[in-house]
């Protein structure tokens, strides 16, 4: 699967200009697309530094802009009509229009960031925005159950920025969907080291971790029996709480993990504490599961 970022022709995107081309190139072109206009010298060293990460950002997006280059040694007439007063200098123009600039030699964090608000001038959406979109999507198809669609929208992602931690955790929750534990983990295994540590994958380590122990999980009914026998046997609450958490009854397995860290905080060298931060890593932050649980077993801890 591809993801249609509304790619251009690469020779289509950036071009040289001239005195006689200008109007074409830049302001007639700009009625249907943003055109950033570098007026540049073959002399001036920043120049240099600047262009080919101008046109790097550019290309990034795939269309949204495009970038016309302007030699002001050979259009003199051009750089005094816009008063150009030092190089390099970058215009943004939309609509026959100048709406943005600026002068001197970027850092390619700030040029990036310059072309993404031509974009949305423009009223487009850079590649990173629309990812989000498709990750959004991908994330609805996994709640509705399709774990196959989800899995390949995913890696379509991951195919436009391998290193996108949102995608990755996806795409491991959907292989552990459709009971791939071990697919999931050599997915995971094989992320990029620059996000390994972020909040995303270390939550589809802890889903895989909770993944293989549903596998082993007991019957529910029998676990709970059990604990009703002997509210004191911490084991089978402990096996119990697993069983629910693998039924998808997440909060009623959070309850009896409190409630056994209430009744014994050390019990199997802190199992108990140990599973409920599995857990809680493994749902979203702003689940009222984890808020609840968090508060429940912090005012617990400092009692």
């Amino acid at each position: 699967m591809e993801l249609n970022l509304g790619a251009a022709p690469a020779d289509d995107l950036i071009k040289d200009t001239t005195e006689a081309t200008f109007m074409a190139d830049v302001v007639q072109a700009s009625q249907d697309v943003p055109v950033i206009v570098d007026f540049w010298a073959p002399w001036c060293g920043p120049c240099k530094t600047l262009g080919p990460m101008l046109e790097d950002a550019v290309r990034a997006v795939r269309g949204a802009v495009k970038m016309v280059k302007v030699n002001v040694d050979e259009a003199q007439n051009i750089a005094g009509q816009l008063q150009i007063q030092s190089i390099p200098t970058v215009y943004a123009f939309y609509k026959g229009q100048p709406v943005d600039g600026f002068q001197g030699a970027l850092p390619g964090s700030e040029v990036k960031a310059f072309v993404d608000r031509v974009v949305k001038q423009g009223g487009g959406e850079a590649p990173g925005d629309q990812l989000a979109e498709a990750v959004e999507a991908a994330e609805q198809m996994l709640e509705e159950g399709a774990a196959v669609d989800a899995a390949q929208t995913f890696a379509a992602i991951l195919g436009e920025d391998p290193a996108h931690a949102g995608a990755y955790g996806g795409l491991v929750r959907a292989h552990i969907a459709m009971g791939e534990i071990d697919k999931a983990e050599a997915i995971l295994n094989g992320a990029p080291a620059e996000i390994s540590k972020t909040a995303e994958l270390e939550a589809a380590h802890a889903q895989i971790e909770l993944a293989r122990q549903a596998a082993d999980a007991g019957p529910v009914a029998e676990l709970e029996a059990a604990v009703e026998a002997d509210p004191a046997n911490l084991q089978a609450r402990f096996d119990l709480a697993q069983a629910l958490y693998a039924g998808g009854r997440v909060q009623e397995a959070v309850d009896h993990l409190l409630d056994l860290f209430r009744r014994d905080r050390e019990w199997n060298d802190g199992a108990a504490k140990a599973q409920l931060f599995t857990i809680f890593e493994a749902l979203k932050p702003n689940d009222p599961v984890v808020l609840n649980g968090r508060r429940k077993l912090s005012s617990m801890i400092f009692a």
